[in-house]
């Protein structure tokens, strides 16, 4: 029995594809578990129902379907996905190169069957949804974490800097800080627009350069100095990160633009 749940944001597409579904019951062992509104309740419904396959509108308002697909990908036990999508002839060359399973609306019988038949081939942890998504430029809004053994929603527009640690990069905040195994590297291929590098093991959000201090060298106790540096003063965090030699005329420049 194949557990299933869909998310789309139209009340009426998620009743046909409802409907589709118990048509399909009677010749596949499926079962309609739940349904969501939208990405964010779509993530939360999966956490709370374990569904085998979810049915993932693309276009939805509060998070789309590639990105909520990045998201259940992070789960332990990832459900597969399979995309219902309205997207044109032109942007479905994406899924068909990374052979993402997807359904055109309005969803036909038959195509569901089939799908559904191959989900197991399609479960979204596997490295292809990644591609997909730069493929067709769907930037998440939001960072998942994991902390007590559930998973945290980070909006994007609310992180100050990003600062690798050991094994972990930390996601400061304004209010508060997460941990995250995603490398800065990655994080910075992303968000680039958004942040700047500062240092090899941090990233500072633009618009959040408050200015720079000149720190002075320091001098040993035989008399050797060392060379100063520039930090960055933040809006909303009391820290001053360093910044280093090579990224100083990068920064200087990001905080003028």
């Amino acid at each position: 029995m194949l557990n299933v749940m869909i998310v789309d944001d139209e009340p009426p597409a998620r009743a046909r594809l409802g409907q589709v579904l118990r048509d399909c019951s009677e010749q596949v062992s499926v079962q309609l578990v739940g349904e969501a509104d939208g990405g964010i309740q779509g993530l939360e419904e999966a956490d709370r129902l374990h569904p085998d396959v979810v049915l993932l509108d693309v276009h939805m308002p509060d998070m789309n379907g590639i990105e909520v697909a990045r998201h259940l990908a992070q789960r332990e036990n990832p459900p597969a996905v399979i995309f219902v999508t309205a997207y044109d002839e032109h942007a479905l060359d994406a899924f068909e190169v990374q052979a993402l399973d997807y359904l055109m609306k309005p969803v036909r019988a038959d195509r569901l069957m089939a799908a559904l038949a191959r989900a197991e081939r399609f479960r979204t942890h596997e490295p292809r949804i990644e591609e997909l998504a730069k493929n067709i430029g769907a930037v998440r809004s939001q960072l998942t974490v994991s902390e007590r053994g559930r998973m945290i929603l980070v909006p994007i527009e609310e992180v100050v800097y990003l600062r690798a640690e050991l094994k972990y990069v930390t996601i400061k905040t304004r209010t508060r800080e997460y941990l995250t195994e995603e490398s800065l590297t990655a994080l910075e291929s992303e968000f680039g627009d958004r942040f700047v590098r500062i240092h090899r093991n941090a990233l500072v959000a633009r618009g959040g350069i408050l200015g720079f201090q000149r720190v002075r060298g320091a001098v040993d106790d035989e008399g050797e100095s060392s060379e100063g540096h520039w930090e960055v003063l933040l809006k909303e965090a009391p820290e001053r990160l360093p910044i280093s030699r090579r990224q100083w005329p990068t920064v200087k420049a990001a905080a003028r633009a």
